[in-house]
């Protein structure tokens, strides 16, 4: 079976984007393969672990485009470029707009740091997030798997899971055992779901 061609976006350190370059040595993404990452950051650190992995890398900035439309279609000639077929989101911390979401439908998955829909939505992204879930004093969090459209974690979900809140939790602690225990676990399973199904379709 032909693998499926992944894009990853990224934009900071890459913890997400280590679990998916090591599920895919170790076999458990099997279905795709990476062949492009994207930071919309200079210098991210994200960059240095696909480099590291020999994964070619582009640069796409929000910041160094003169609009959103100009930002999304540098991402669209680097994604044309590598024939991506699937997009992952992991920890891309630009909006895409409706345009972008509907030409990829059904073709970009994003990880978010909580059960949705609690505590998703436009401004919930990072420690934001895990400092919400404390506030309100939730006994269970965790992480959940999307499609993107054009509202923000308001895509069909495709996998989650729970996490336990400990008494004490600070927003760090939390947000390190989300990644760690559900995170890193889910992304990689995704991805491979999401992956077989295209390459399953590419050979009918």
């Amino acid at each position: 079976m032909l693998k499926t061609k992944i894009a990853v976006l990224v934009s900071g350190g890459g913890t997400n984007l280590q679990a998916l370059i090591d599920a895919q040595k170790d076999g458990v993404l099997r279905s795709g393969e990476i062949v492009l990452v994207i930071s919309g950051v200079e210098g991210a650190y994200a960059l240095t672990r696909a480099e590291n992995a020999g994964i070619p890398t582009a640069v796409c900035s929000r910041r160094d485009s003169v609009s959103q439309e100009a930002f999304e279609a540098s991402i669209c000639r680097e994604l044309e470029g590598a024939c991506a077929e699937l997009i992952v989101l992991a920890g891309f911390m630009s909006i895409l707009s409706e345009d972008f979401t509907r030409k990829y439908e059904n073709r970009i998955i994003n990880i978010h740091p909580s059960l949705i829909p609690s505590f998703c939505g436009k401004g919930f992204y990072g420690l934001r997030v895990h400092e919400a879930a404390l506030d309100y004093g939730v006994k269970v969090t965790g992480a959940t798997v999307h499609f993107v459209n054009e509202i923000p974690d308001g895509g069909e979900i495709i996998l989650q899971k729970a996490v336990e809140v400990l008494p004490g939790d600070t927003p760090e602690e939390l947000q390190r055992r989300v990644m760690e225990q559900a995170e890193w676990v889910l992304l990689p399973k995704a991805a491979e779901l999401v992956s077989a199904k295209i390459a399953a379709g590419k050979g009918e």
